[in-house]
């Protein structure tokens, strides 16, 4: 009799097991810069990716979690992604990094030459896939909105983009390509060549319509993540 309760105690223990980790919402941190820190404020793109789950009724499915930091260039996420990132245990991380690390080679001498570039961020996916984090790349978006190639960093930007293409297609990694997004979006509505307004509101961080344009695909790629 002890017996059969004691197997009865242990069957209903593991579907209470099985119960909790099918519900479990999936934890996904959106790791960057100024950017992200923003996005996590009211009407930032993470705040808006929330509502879009809301609408969906998918609130119980999804953990949304903010990790930027000001300033941030992509060897500051490698220093500081132990505790701000992989401590929280992510199902999913995005990373949104590189405006920085081109920005301030010009505003203030202090951002990451190409090479070095690639090789941390290289360095961050491995960490992230070690912990068994499913990792979204993005490439970095806008240093000016202008679209007939004067703004004086646009080199530099598609370079970096294009190398976290390369890297996201030759290891299998889903990306949201934000720099052809937005170059797309600003060709069909930035008529007057204005270096910003359209989608930033200081050539860099997002206007309220840059929010949701990030919001959109950010969504579409993490429910895309089986």
């Amino acid at each position: 009799m002890n017996s059969k309760i004691i197997l009865i105690g242990l069957f209903v223990a593991a579907m209470i097991l099985m119960s909790w980790k099918y519900d479990k919402k999936k934890k996904v941190v959106f790791f960057g810069d100024s950017i992200t820190q923003q996005g996590a404020r009211p009407g930032g793109y993470i705040t808006r990716i929330d509502s879009l789950i809301k609408i969906e009724g998918l609130g119980d499915k999804y953990e949304l979690l903010g990790a930027g930091i000001g300033g941030d260039k992509v060897y500051d996420l490698y220093l500081r992604m132990e505790e701000d990132v992989l401590a929280k245990s992510p199902d999913i991380t995005i990373i949104y990094i590189g405006v920085n690390d081109v920005w301030h080679k010009k505003s203030s001498l202090t951002g990451t030459d190409y090479n070095k570039f690639g090789r941390f961020y290289e360095a961050i996916v491995k960490k992230l896939q070690a912990a068994n984090s499913k990792v979204i790349l993005c490439t970095p978006a806008a240093i000016g909105e202008k679209m007939d190639n004067s703004n004086e960093q646009d080199g530099d930007l598609n370079q970096y983009s294009h190398w976290i293409r390369d890297f996201a297609a030759k290891n299998n990694l889903q990306l949201i390509d934000l720099r052809k997004l937005f170059i797309d979006y600003n060709l069909a509505n930035n008529k007057d060549n204005k270096e910003l307004g359209i989608l930033t509101v200081d050539r860099v961080h997002l206007n309220p319509t840059g929010n949701e344009l990030v919001a959109e695909e950010m969504w579409k790629a993490i429910k895309n993540q089986k």
